[in-house]
């Protein structure tokens, strides 16, 4: 697996037909969530693919809701076989076996031993009653644009800024 400083000689793009790209983010603020992060990471590598690139760690506070326990964030960029719906399903069971116990619902947010956000997959825009991608709110959460741009390559930080507003990008609804 990559990690930031690696960033320049690992590319994320994938010249395989049947790869994705997609970037997940990462937070955990119950536990050892440093722990709790790279033990994500390794149901990451079995169950969705190879890890390729990798931030750093970041302390940041919660947001959109009140605790005590600060989060540790990182983004992960990786190349999967898996539909987005068979990804949604791969990240959830993650969080699953890691003891995930809540899901967040209409914007109530809770402590979380491990939470996993599908970022990006190939910078399409997919809408689905339980998956939206890009994620909503990646854009207003500095904890994860700042990962992010850690790892993207500046070419793709251009073709991001389309992918913000639905003027500019058709809706794809396939899976």
């Amino acid at each position: 697996m990559a990690t930031a400083s690696d960033v320049s000689a690992t590319p994320c793009s994938s010249s395989m037909t049947d790869n994705h790209v997609v970037y997940l983010g990462l937070g955990s603020n119950l536990g050892d969530k440093p722990s709790n992060i790279r033990l994500a990471l390794e149901k990451i590598k079995e169950l969705v693919g190879d890890v390729v690139r990798q931030s750093t760690l970041y302390v940041t506070q919660p947001w959109g809701f009140e605790s005590e326990n600060s989060f540790v964030n990182a983004v992960v960029c990786c190349h999967t076989s898996l539909s987005p719906r068979k990804l949604l399903t791969a990240t959830q069971k993650i969080e699953r076996d890691l003891g995930r116990t809540e899901k967040s619902v209409n914007g109530v947010y809770h402590d979380r031993v491990i939470d996993i956000d599908i970022l990006l997959y190939d910078h399409r825009r997919i809408t689905y009653p339980d998956l939206t991608i890009p994620h909503p709110l990646m854009w207003e959460r500095d904890f994860v644009m700042t990962p992010l741009r850690e790892i993207m390559p500046p070419e793709e930080l251009g073709s991001l800024e389309k992918l913000s507003s639905p003027r500019k990008s058709k809706t794809s609804r396939r899976g």
